[in-house]
């Protein structure tokens, strides 16, 4: 009996350890979404690459101190890739890959985790980074990836977006408008105020390349 009370008190102080640690990643994955979100869309241009690669430095302790998030593995390469946005040139390459590499990893852990972003995220690379010899970039790849982000998230903001943007770089000016809109259409998420107010900003623009291409 002495022995079974063990066991439930382990178990329980077991149980405990792990909602904390949860719950410190849970805070950590908001913090970095924050952050994130004030450089990529309130920050003026010349003061992000900066911030992003301090950002970045962050995000890699975060995801070293808690193994196996397929979250937070999202949310570096997230950065990560975004610092190589504004870095630009050849240099870039390399977070390019770095951001692929924790893509793949979250995807091994769970296919499904953030709405399916990390098929987004990684689709959004495989059409933006360079083809070979240069770099990874492949359409062919980007475009199963996308569909994939889609199919776990058929009315994300961000998973139509990055489908829409696709379509626009192929030349299917119509079947991207249609996409654009729908994302237009997207609930809010919750606590992603800035980040919603900037994608659909984003999204604007890209629609207004779209109408002035049939001029």
């Amino acid at each position: 009996m002495k022995i079974h009370y063990r066991f439930v008190l382990l178990l329980l102080m077991m149980l405990c350890c792990t909602r904390t640690a949860w719950a410190a990643a849970s805070d950590d994955l908001v913090r970095l979404q924050q952050q994130w979100e004030q450089i990529r869309y309130r920050t003026p241009a010349p003061a992000r690459e900066a911030q992003l690669e301090r950002l970045l430095g962050e995000a890699r302790k975060t995801t070293a101190a808690n193994p196996g998030s397929a979250d937070l593995l999202i949310w570096q390469a997230i950065i990560e890739s975004t610092y190589a946005g504004e870095k630009g040139g050849l240099g870039a390459l390399s977070n390019a890959k770095s951001a692929r590499t924790a893509l793949e990893q979250a995807l091994a852990i769970n296919p499904d985790a953030l709405a399916g972003s990390a098929y987004t995220s990684l689709g959004s690379l495989y059409y933006q980074v360079p083809g070979w010899p240069i770099g990874f970039g492949d359409d062919k790849k980007a475009l199963e990836l996308l569909k994939k982000g889609l199919a776990v998230n058929p009315d994300g903001i961000d998973a139509n977006y990055f489908y829409g943007d696709y379509l626009f770089r192929k030349g299917d000016y119509a079947e991207a408008t249609r996409v654009l809109n729908k994302a237009l259409q997207a609930p809010p998420r919750p606590g992603r105020a800035i980040a919603d107010d900037g994608r659909r900003k984003e999204i604007d623009q890209l629609l207004d390349k779209i109408a002035a291409k049939a001029k």
